[in-house]
């Protein structure tokens, strides 16, 4: 992968690891209630791609914005921040 500074980066956790090179990573972030202004979590879970498949669940990962990969696959994994115990 090449380095550029427009892509996207997310630091999410594997939830799943049962497909080949591909992990489902869930990010979390922190936003404001539109109405009641009190902070709710969202979490938005994407498809990753894992050439080597080396993550596994409960692995913090660090993902970054690719071209398609297939059809719901455009993330890839860049580096794994913190290993499940």
């Amino acid at each position: 992968m090449t380095e550029r500074s427009d892509q996207k980066e997310r630091v999410g956790i594997v939830v799943s690891d049962k497909m080949d090179k591909t992990v489902v990573v869930a990010v979390e972030r922190k936003t404001q209630h539109p109405l009641y202004k009190r902070v709710i979590t969202r979490t938005s879970k994407f498809k990753a791609h894992d050439e080597s498949n080396e993550c596994r669940e409960g692995d913090k990962v660090k993902i970054i914005e690719t071209r398609p990969i297939s059809k719901h696959k455009n993330w890839a994994v860049k580096e794994i921040v913190e290993r499940a115990e």
